[in-house]
């Protein structure tokens, strides 16, 4: 097709050609109206969206077809035409991006955070779109704002955060982290204050350091404590650095914990750091884009006991339960503190019906209702189907740990669905070179991991929450990886 380009992936080798493009069936040209009907309903717009259903559910029923990673990036001609395409060619148009897309429904796609999506958090994404409404104010979204508000709560209190807990959702669990400290630095009075520092983990996540960044703080405001052998923030370390900073009269912005750290999945504890955070007058948040979600189940609540006593939670319900991207939330227990730093009136709209409107209640003014999706894909999972998924993944992290404890691995895991590992005693070059190798390896055999480079080591990693992931395919990474460790290291 014309304006086509197509590049090899820049994600890694090995790659395997990618299996039979997808097929458009021809569909009859047809004017295809630019905006919806408001008196009348359109056959051939609903025959558009039917098309196009169809489509993504052909995607869906062929991805174990083809590789996790496509062997190809494409790209379609991308400025707009003179005339605008009726239905068929644009059917084709978005063909083309789906053939070149990552495939996280194969059941050997193991090595992110990216699940396949709930299918009705797809339906709800969808719908959120029709509607448009926008959850700046609540007269551009009357019912989706009331949603959102209950929505948070619940979610709140239903991790512990206590009864008047609530929050906002937001675009990725960056921005989640960035309004939490935004948050904890106006609470302290410490607008202005260059010398504030944060506390975390070694491990934190890099989002850490970018909103502080973001915030016009130096590089030696984001102070790291080291961690134990399991991965977790060293408490005493941390008690000896908040009682430093309290002798040489400098400011506290906050200490970050994390639930569930970005290479092992390792979980701070919590329940000492909080009682720690008191005693020294310090703002909690906890960053648990990964772990956070085991709190909404009794059998998985241990995992992250200790959560609720934050003052700030970073939830990412997109990375483990599959709602459609992006789902992330910013909960806290006094949720009014959103508004008391955020709010800065909306004089051309009419007064909130509840306590603020919702472009005050966080960084974003216009955006989308991603709480619909979540909304509606924790309705069709329901309390029991989000504890199967939690059983799922845990469960799958323990059988490929199972089977790679017998060899000659280092093995980096925690209470989550993340396993890290490297071969014992190698060096950095040692461990760069053997995780590329068999990666492609792994590549070849169409199963993805990624390659973290960790503690200055490369290591290969699998993210056990891909509910299509069996033991055939937790057997042959075993088997794939047995065999690079019988050939001598580089």
């Amino acid at each position: 097709m014309p304006g086509l380009r197509s590049a090899p992936s820049r994600a890694g080798a090995g790659l395997q050609a990618p299996g039979p493009a997808l097929s458009v069936p021809p569909v009859a040209a047809r004017p295809l109206v630019a905006f919806p009907d408001p008196a009348t309903l359109d056959p051939a717009l609903g025959a558009f969206l039917n098309q196009a259903s169809e489509q993504l559910g052909r995607w869906w029923a062929t991805a174990a077809e083809r590789p996790p990673l496509p062997a190809l990036s494409v790209l379609p001609e991308v400025a707009p035409q003179a005339r605008g395409l009726e239905a068929a060619a644009l059917l084709e148009d978005l063909q083309l991006v789906m053939d070149g897309a990552y495939n996280p429904c194969h059941p050997g796609a193991l090595a992110h955070l990216d699940p396949p999506p709930l299918t009705a958090s797809v339906v709800a994404d969808l719908v959120a779109a029709g509607l448009n409404n926008n959850l700046l104010a609540e007269e551009l979204s009357p019912s989706l704002s009331r949603l959102e508000r209950a929505l948070c709560s619940w979610m709140a209190q239903t991790l512990g955060l206590g009864e008047r807990a609530g929050g906002v959702c937001a675009s990725g669990g960056s921005l989640s982290n960035l309004m939490a400290l935004v948050v904890a630095r106006h609470h302290g009075g410490l607008q202005g204050r260059s010398d504030a520092v944060v506390f975390c983990s070694a491990d934190a996540h890099v989002s850490i350091g970018k909103a502080l960044a973001v915030m016009g703080l130096p590089p030696k405001a984001l102070q790291p404590i080291p961690v134990d052998a399991e991965g977790r923030l060293q408490v005493p370390l941390l008690a000896e650095a908040l009682e430093q900073q309290t002798r040489r009269g400098e400011p506290t912005l906050a200490v970050v914990a994390t639930a569930g750290t970005t290479v092992r999945g390792a979980v701070d504890p919590l329940g000492p750091l909080a009682e720690l955070c008191r005693s020294h007058g310090a703002w909690l948040h906890v960053d648990g884009a990964i772990g956070a979600v085991c709190g909404l189940t009794g059998r998985h609540a241990q995992r992250v006991a200790g959560l609720g006593l934050a003052d700030s939670l970073t939830v990412n319900p997109q990375k483990l339960l599959g709602v459609a991207k992006t789902s992330s939330l910013l909960l806290l227990a006094d949720p009014q503190r959103l508004a008391s730093c955020f709010a800065t009136g909306l004089p051309y709209m009419e007064p909130s019906w509840g306590e603020a409107h919702g472009g005050e209640c966080g960084l974003q003014g216009t955006r989308p209702a991603e709480a619909l999706k979540l909304w509606l894909g924790l309705r069709q999972l329901g309390l029991e189907g989000i504890e199967a998924v939690l059983d799922g993944a845990i469960a799958r992290r323990r059988r490929l740990r199972q089977l790679l404890e017998p060899l000659d691995l280092e093995l980096l895991g925690g209470p989550l669905h993340l396993l890290a590992f490297t071969p014992r005693g190698s060096t950095p070059r040692q461990a760069e070179l053997w995780s590329a190798l068999t990666r492609q390896r792994l590549l070849e055999q169409q199963l993805m991991l990624s390659r973290p480079l960790h503690n200055g080591r490369h290591h290969l990693k699998a993210v056990l929450g891909n509910p299509h992931t069996g033991e055939s395919q937790l057997q042959a990474i075993a088997r794939v990886v047995a065999a690079s460790l019988q050939e001598p290291l580089a």
